[in-house]
């Protein structure tokens, strides 16, 4: 029997992991049929079947269970060995993939990208969206950015952005034909636009705070979204009351778009973490963003005011008070 590859196996691991010959082929970066190729002859020359294929789905097989347990702990001790090698380099280099949430994607992190990228111009940063909770582990990504409420208790965190109030907002428009709300009980006369949270399909509770006070509001509308951003659209083109954080729209408010209603009424929703699986030691290019956000953070805590940017848009200016662009804790 000839020889087997490291690729082979490294293909086998992928196409396990993901349960998806498209996606494996995608993560290790080849050609669907090519996959399926080196899976095919890796069959071949070990004369067993691997995988039980139907049009629908892919399974392991108990060969390939069996052969999955007992290669997955050689390839992540090759994986150490080939990572440790970057202590000797001048400049760390690698992948570094992270999923974060739409939100902070379009308005937290601009900045902090463009410096850390000219900062270790050898690593590659690979960014996917997501609002969806997903296992960042079995997804093989480095580490994520969400909700520190939404983040799993056994990761290592690092707070990015404080706690952000949520309030009502409404378009001069929306308002120029009915009185704003006085209560937070009176938004159920009015039309709502709520959100649905993309991980669980939950449509997101209207909770406010004033003092000791609390009042979680059974709000309707005619439109609902899983976007936040559709939400803000929505609010500044006059269809209704949106329920959103302060930097979003603290822009919209200081140039009349957008009115704030009850003034004396918020809710303050966890900030957005950073976090990463608790092993001993990330990989280098993990390890060198850790840092490099701990020191951007300091950097943004001597400013009085943090600017915000999107990707290729224009600079937003939100007061720290707020929600800062990058606010990190310890990874405790």
């Amino acid at each position: 029997m000839a020889r087997v590859q490291l690729s082979e196996l490294s293909a086998f691991a992928a196409v396990a992991d993901t349960l998806s010959f498209t996606k494996a082929a995608a993560h290790i970066g080849c050609s669907l049929p090519t996959i399926s190729q080196t899976i095919k002859g890796l069959e071949e020359r070990l004369d067993v079947r691997l995988f039980n294929r139907t049009t629908r789905s892919v399974a392991l097989t108990e060969a390939g269970e069996r052969l999955l347990a007992e290669i997955q702990p050689a390839l992540e001790r090759v994986d150490q060995a080939i990572e440790s090698i970057n202590a000797f380099r001048d400049k760390p280099v690698g992948t570094l993939r992270l999923a974060v949430s739409r939100v902070f994607a379009l308005r937290g992190l601009g900045p902090l990208i463009r410096s850390f990228l000219t900062e270790y111009p050898s690593i590659q940063l690979e960014l996917a969206v997501d609002d969806t909770n997903s296992d960042i582990v079995r997804n093989r990504f480095d580490a994520g950015i969400r909700s520190g409420h939404r983040v799993e208790r056994d990761m290592k965190v690092i707070r990015v952005v404080d706690d952000c109030n949520f309030i009502a907002v409404a378009s001069p428009d929306y308002l120029a034909s009915r009185p704003a709300p006085s209560s937070p009980e009176e938004l159920q006369t009015h039309n709502c636009i709520r959100h649905r949270f993309p991980a669980d399909d939950t449509l997101q509770p209207w909770i406010f705070d004033k003092d000791e006070q609390r009042a979680e509001i059974a709000v309707d509308g005619s439109l609902i979204v899983n976007d936040f951003d559709l939400a803000l659209n929505a609010a500044l083109d006059g269809v209704g009351i949106a329920y959103l954080v302060e930097p979003m729209v603290d822009p919209h408010l200081a140039d009349g778009r957008l009115v704030r209603l009850l003034p004396d009424w918020s809710y303050a929703t966890p900030g957005l973490f950073l976090y990463h699986p608790s092993r001993r030691q990330p990989p280098m290019p993990l390890q060198v963003f850790l840092d490099f956000v701990k020191r951007w953070r300091n950097d943004s805590m001597r400013q009085a005011m943090t600017p915000i940017t999107r990707f290729g848009g224009s600079a937003l200016v939100v007061p720290t008070s707020h929600c800062p662009s990058v606010q990190i804790e310890s990874s405790q």
